[in-house]
């Protein structure tokens, strides 16, 4: 009886493979540890985002920097003749806004307004009413505005062209 006592007291050896966790439980406690960390991440991201949107919003209402960011500079507006294949007169009216890339540009670029309006008419002239049609076309004009724009006061110095007015008859 004593050698029956004594053999089931002996720490049994572990086998192969087998540990006080298995595998399967290793690889659910991991993916678990994974989600925690993206999902916490993502929230820690979120959470941040509008707080730092009301900081940028209260600078703007006190006069600081965003009030000082938000010049346009309106350019006189265009009536120009459309190029059609018929002998019917067809025209464009367009007003535009230029916004300067910074503030100190504002005098630079009204000065040398005269200069963006000649590069826009040759562009203008040669649209016909075809291409005008869509909303991509809209998109299309006001590149290649932004891109006469900047090569008539340098490069850089307007940030965007936003269309008041685009009328055709």
């Amino acid at each position: 009886m004593t050698a029956a006592i004594e053999a089931t007291s002996e720490p049994a050896e572990p086998q192969p493979g087998k540990g006080r966790f298995g595998r399967r439980t290793i690889i659910i406690a991991g993916i678990t540890l994974a989600l925690l960390l993206a999902g916490g991440g993502t929230a820690w991201y979120l959470l941040r985002a509008p707080a730092q949107e009301a900081e940028v919003g209260d600078a703007g209402h006190d006069g600081g920097p965003a009030e000082a960011e938000a010049s346009y500079i309106e350019v006189p507006a265009l009536v120009v003749n459309l190029r059609s294949s018929d002998s019917a007169a067809r025209l464009i009216k367009l007003r535009v806004m230029l916004v300067p890339r910074a503030p100190t540009d504002v005098d630079f670029i009204t000065v040398r307004l005269p200069l963006i309006v000649d590069s826009f008419q040759p562009f203008l002239r040669e649209l016909r009413p075809e291409d005008l049609a869509g909303s991509a076309a809209v998109f299309r004009i006001k590149e290649e505005l932004l891109v006469r724009a900047n090569g008539a006061v340098g490069n850089g110095k307007v940030k965007n062209v936003l269309i008041q007015d685009l009328i055709q008859q």
